[in-house]
């Protein structure tokens, strides 16, 4: 048997214990880790050998176990909260006409919207309107147009029928290399899904990242 008449430990009622927190400090917004702090300090204070301690040492085990589940809930409602107000928010765009980075645009009355811009500067640039067909049913070209410069380009032609086109944009520079272009249609968006923890509009049976959309018209 061991003996523990010789054994002693700090009296935590009149012994200096390290101050942790404030004398001011609001419980009642004490985060997991300060609390943890806490207990910590106190459990090195406390004889193993008191009944008073163990049952303050279990006692603080069951808050700590409570805060932690508190916590873990706390992030639950909050990510729900968001992604529910993504939701909503996103939903409002559903029957709405949009600029997106894309090339599929559409035409309403022989009209529509397109931009393009060059990732280098170009001499030759050749921007092409194509049915569903293959065929291509407006064509516009361009002469030494410069890099990273956004270019307006307005369809209007009364012989297109309502509908989506493919948009091609090909461009050379003055060596007869060919130049990369980023497009911008004119899209309507039929809905809203969720694709790999995101959200995406549905515009022509495409999923087009939020992110990808520039302009809500009213």
């Amino acid at each position: 048997m061991i003996d523990t008449s010789l054994t002693t430990f700090p009296d935590s009622a009149t012994s200096n214990k390290p101050k942790v927190v404030d004398a001011n400090y609001d419980n009642s917004k004490m985060s997991q880790n300060d609390f943890l702090k806490v207990l910590l300090a106190d459990l090195k204070w406390q004889d193993p050998l008191n009944a008073k301690d163990i049952s303050d040492f279990i006692d603080n085990s069951v808050k700590l176990k409570q805060m932690e589940s508190l916590d873990s809930i706390q992030k639950l409602v909050d990510t729900l909260s968001t992604f529910t107000n993504s939701i909503v928010n996103a939903s409002s765009m559903i029957g709405k006409k949009v600029k997106y980075e894309g090339n599929q645009t559409y035409v309403s009355q022989g009209q529509s919207n397109i931009e393009f811009k060059l990732n280098a500067p170009a001499q030759n640039v050749k921007v092409s309107l194509v049915d569903s067909n293959g065929n291509i049913v407006e064509q516009k070209e361009f002469t030494n147009l410069n890099g990273n410069t956004t270019y307006p380009l307005s369809i209007e032609n009364q012989n297109l029928t309502d509908g989506y086109y493919k948009v091609l944009v090909s461009a050379k520079d003055s060596a007869g290399n060919d130049v990369q272009a980023t497009i911008y249609s004119t899209g309507i968006v039929n809905g809203i899904l969720k694709d790999n923890g995101s959200l995406s509009a549905k515009i022509n049976n495409v999923n087009v990242s939020l992110d990808k959309i520039l302009e809500i018209s009213m």
